[in-house]
């Protein structure tokens, strides 16, 4: 019994793709398996037998040719397509580019190239292409991975023709995009060191981060872009303790003894309020003294680029709360001993903080 017409007509529609049940064979040999050649140089698909057509405008599907601009070829560039189009500029790449002319042809080629350079399209993705250039530069400098230079690159492009930034220095918005790019990447990364591969002044540097911060935030609320802006407010304790420890030549147990102190003080009222960067430190200096290491609070500080009293001010913290904020592990397998903490001198602290008052 044959199924009615119109469960015929959908079964038709529902059959998707080419049918693969039609071979092409050529009609003066018919030859089967057929002998078929496809020539891309021609666009034709050819018997190899006999030489009949079979077919015309073809599609070449390979891979393109790879570009020889930069290669001594005489100014010839047989590339068909181009470089790729990069999403952060706004002519998507699709700019008009003048070749290298030669003999007469040199000075009509040079008034053209001078024609174009004027074109405001252009200019303004020329001033992004160098802005992302040094960008990049700045990135390899400090080591930061290919996905930061990405944040970055995209935090600049969003921010940067905004009012609100009107005035700002280039640099000053560039230092600020590579920190933004950082925190949301969360690579751990201080303002100090994204001073050290660019010259901002600090009062400049975080008027520029505010401003770029609260640009990302109001185009994301508005569904403009798609950004995740919680991490943008200031890194984790956390990825900065491998970091500093390594900086100080510090094993591998006192890093992961430190990042267990770092997590504890989260959960204590008085430290809990400070820098990442802060709490970080002072999590080290803590280990330190617990392992008996020969490191100083001078010296940690001078490499780590925090104040000393900043340090012992934190450690006093700590020092309250050591039964709480050390790994019990390490206690019970006879590591450590909250014995070798000095002590600190309570009524010290209480008189300085009555002076305070």
């Amino acid at each position: 019994m044959s199924a009615p017409a119109p469960v015929l007509a959908r079964e038709r529609n529902i059959r998707r793709g080419p049918n693969l049940n039609i071979v092409l064979t050529c009609p003066e040999c018919k030859v089967y398996p057929p002998k078929i050649v496809e020539r891309f140089s021609e666009g034709d698909v050819v018997c190899a037998l006999c030489g009949l057509v079979l077919s015309d405008k073809l599609v070449d599907t390979r891979s393109e040719w790879r570009t020889f601009s930069n290669d001594d070829q005489n100014g010839d560039d047989p590339s068909r397509v181009g470089e790729a189009s990069n999403p952060l500029l706004d002519g998507n790449s699709l700019s008009t580019r003048i070749g290298s002319g030669e003999g007469s042809d040199a000075r009509a080629t040079r008034d053209l190239n001078r024609a174009q350079g004027k074109n405001v399209m252009d200019k303004k993705d020329n001033e992004l292409q160098a802005v992302f250039a040094k960008l990049t530069m700045l990135c390899d400098a400090a080591e930061l991975p290919k996905i930061v230079k990405d944040c970055a690159k995209e935090a600049y492009k969003l921010c940067y023709d905004e009012k609100a930034l009107k005035g700002k220095s280039t640099e000053s918005i560039m230092a600020s995009a590579i920190l933004i790019g950082c925190r949301r990447a969360e690579v751990a990364r201080t303002l100090r060191e994204i001073q050290s591969i660019i010259h901002v002044k600090t009062k400049e540097f975080g008027k520029s981060l505010g401003i770029m911060k609260g640009i990302l935030r109001e185009k994301s609320s508005d569904g403009i872009i798609k950004i995740d802006t919680n991490n943008m407010s200031g890194a984790q304790n956390l990825p900065y303790i491998p970091r500093f420890c390594s900086h100080l030549g510090l094993p591998m147990q006192v890093t992961t003894a430190s990042e267990y102190t770092a997590r504890k003080c989260k959960e204590i009222e008085e430290i809990a309020g400070k820098s990442p960067i802060t709490i970080a430190v002072v999590s080290i200096y803590l280990n330190i003294l617990l392992f008996k290491l020969p490191v100083s609070a001078a010296k940690v500080g001078q490499i780590l680029q925090v104040t000393e009293g900043t340090i012992k001010s934190g450690y006093k913290i700590l020092y309250e709360y050591r039964e709480k904020v050390v790994d019990p592990q390490l206690i019970k397998n006879g590591v450590i001993s909250l014995d070798n903490l000095p002590k600190v001198d309570k009524d010290r602290t209480a008189k300085t903080e009555k002076k305070k008052e």
